[in-house]
C-alpha cells in the first residue's frame, strides 16, 4: 500500500485554482522530491497531507488515512519540518526534545535523535543561540523523535552554505537507510538529485513529470550533448556521442575547436518543462 495516495486533488481560493486535478502517490521507504517554480501549488498539497488545509475535490489517504479526518494517533505517525520556524528561542536543545518527545507514545531516546543530527556539543544551548544550520537539525530532531513513518521536509536546506547542505544530505540519507517515506519540496535541484528516488514536478497546479531524477535527464538513454566552436556555438543531442565525435573530428581535419561532451542537468530538464507549461 502506497504511503501517500492521492487522486484528482482540487484546491481553489476564489477564481484561483491553486491545485488542479493532481495526481500523487509515494511508496513506502520512497524518498520523493516535489519540484516546481513558486506558486505552483506545492505547499498548498503538501499542507493538504499535513491535514492543515481543507481540499475542494480528490481522494486522498496518507497513511491509510484521509488527513481532513486524522486523529491524534495518526499525526504521531507523521513528522513535519517546516520551512522556518522561530519558536522556542530562549528553551535548551535537550529540553526541547524532552518536551516533544513526550507527546509521542514511543519516541526516539533524546540521546539518540541528538546524535542523529550532529547536535552533542549543543545540548545544554539555548536554540536561540544556534547557527542557521544548526536550528535546521535541532528542526530534523523534533521532527523525527516521534520515528514517524512519513516524514515531510519544505524547502529543508534554504539559506544552507555548501558545507552545510552536504551535512544535511548525509542526514537524510541516514533516514531513508532506516526506512523512513520522505515527501521533499526543494528549490534546489541539485538537492532532489542527491536525495530522491523520484522527482515529481508541479508547474500551474497541475503534475507535468513523475520520474527518476535519471530518467528526467535522459541518462537512462545515455543522451549527453557535445558542443563545439564553427564560427558559432553549436551542440548536438545524442546517444552516440563516440560517433558524433569521430564524425566531428573528421569534418575538421583532427582536433574539434571547443568540444565539450556533458550530461543534460536535472536543472536543463526541469526548466524545460516548467517554461513549457507557461502561458
Amino acid at each position: 500500500m502506497d504511503v501517500v495516495a492521492v487522486r484528482g486533488l482540487v484546491r481553489r481560493y476564489g477564481e484561483l485554482v491553486a491545485v488542479d486535478g493532481l495526481d500523487l502517490n509515494v511508496g513506502a521507504g520512497e524518498c520523493v522530491a516535489m519540484l516546481g517554480p513558486n506558486g505552483a501549488g506545492k505547499s498548498t498539497t503538501v499542507e493538504i497531507l499535513e491535514g492543515y488545509r481543507r481540499r475542494d475535490a480528490g481522494e486522498v489517504r496518507v497513511l491509510g488515512v484521509d488527513p481532513a479526518r486524522g486523529d491524534r494517533a495518526w499525526r504521531a505517525r507523521l513528522g513535519i519540518v517546516l520551512q522556518s520556524v522561530n519558536d522556542l528561542a530562549a528553551v535548551h536543545v535537550g529540553e526541547a526534545l524532552a518536551h516533544f518527545a513526550s507527546f509521542y507514545p514511543a519516541p526516539r531516546p533524546v540521546e539518540e535523535v541528538v546524535a542523529l543530527v550532529g547536535l552533542e556539543a549543543k545540548v545544554g544551548a539555548r536554540i536561540g543561540s544556534l547557527s542557521g544550520g544548526q536550528r535546521r537539525r535541532l528542526d530534523v530532531a523534533l521532527g523525527v523523535i516521534g520515528r514517524p513513518e512519513l516524514l515531510f521536509l519544505d524547502e529543508p536546506t534554504t539559506g544552507f552554505d555548501p558545507e552545510a547542505r552536504r551535512a544535511f544530505w548525509d542526514l537524510i540519507a541516514t533516514l531513508r537507510a532506516e526506512g523512513t517515506t520522505i515527501l521533499l519540496t526543494t528549490h534546489y535541484l541539485e538537492e532532489a538529485d542527491a536525495l530522491a528516488d523520484r522527482v515529481v514536478v508541479v508547474a500551474r497546479g497541475r503534475k507535468v513529470a513523475d520520474t527518476t531524477p535519471d530518467e528526467l535527464k535522459g541518462r537512462d538513454r545515455d543522451v549527453v550533448v557535445v558542443r563545439w566552436w564553427d564560427g558559432e556555438l553549436r551542440e548536438e543531442r545524442t546517444a552516440s556521442p563516440t560517433a558524433t565525435v569521430a564524425r566531428l573530428a573528421e569534418h575538421f581535419g583532427g582536433e574539434v575547436p571547443g568540444l565539450e561532451v556533458v550530461r543534460p542537468t536535472l536543472e536543463e530538464a526541469y526548466l524545460a518543462l516548467v517554461e513549457g507549461t507557461a502561458t
